[in-house]
């Protein structure tokens, strides 16, 4: 597509038969699906590259530089800065959204145990809630434990007793951390603020549902807050508002 962006000599704008301007060709070099600003939801789109050219008489003369990358909305026809693929699609940021509830619930049932009907409920219901509709006590549980007997991934274990949460499980350590940052960090730059502190919330109540805090589930929610770039200051504030406010 070539687009002039001078006018005729009579002042009208044209496309073609420029007097004198500057003509833009665009070359189409990738495409896929974005969330497109304009369009306010999943969309097509075309990468494109462009070269400017000097017109007279609308006839390209002399080259002045190239343009872009930029991203085309195949719908809309909106050009956007490449940065615009960062935000993830509807679709994407949906599977953002489940997989770290997912991760914060069993993160949560991992430090505290699953032996208390009240708390495999809480975590059930916020995994459902988010997304996965068919998710069941028995499969939280069963997820527990093959991680458990995982040693590379959540939760890992401390050998000295003295510092190891419930049943031996190690709400701070290294795998622990990493399963929650890898699906946190990610998401919550695309968060507001209150979506941030709803996730932090959910994994609160899973932990207050068979009584108050446990030292290693209090552990596993500050790095939850810390995962989600909520300040400690901000992240106690909502951990003790958990207590006294319902569910």
């Amino acid at each position: 597509m070539e687009v002039c962006a001078v006018k005729h000599a009579q002042g009208r704008h044209s496309p073609d038969r420029c007097v004198l301007g500057v003509r833009t060709v665009w070359r189409t070099v990738g495409d896929g699906e974005f969330f497109c600003p304009g369009c306010g939801g999943d969309r097509n789109y075309h990468r494109r590259t462009g070269r400017r050219r000097l017109v007279v008489l609308g006839v390209p003369l002399l080259p002045r530089g190239p343009v872009g990358p930029v991203v085309e909305c195949t719908a809309c026809g909106e050009r956007y800065a490449t940065d615009v693929l960062d935000h993830p699609t509807t679709t994407r940021f949906s599977a953002m959204l489940r997989d770290a509830v997912h991760t914060v619930a069993l993160a949560v049932l991992a430090a505290g145990g699953t032996e208390a009907p009240t708390v495999r409920r809480a975590a059930v219901g916020a995994v459902r809630a988010a997304g996965f509709a068919d998710c069941s006590e028995e499969q939280l549980v069963t997820l527990i434990e093959a991680l458990a007997a995982d040693t590379g991934r959540l939760p890992g274990r401390y050998p000295a007793p003295a510092v190891a949460g419930r049943d031996g499980f190690d709400p701070c350590g290294t795998a622990l951390a990493i399963e929650l940052h890898e699906a946190l960090e990610p998401l919550a730059p695309h968060l507001a603020p209150a979506g941030r502190e709803s996730i932090l919330l959910q994994g609160a109540r899973i932990a207050l549902a068979d009584g108050p805090y446990r030292p290693a589930e209090r552990e596993v929610l500050a790095t939850v807050g810390r995962a989600l770039m909520i300040c400690p200051e901000d992240t106690d504030r909502l951990l003790t508002a958990a207590r006294t406010t319902p569910s």
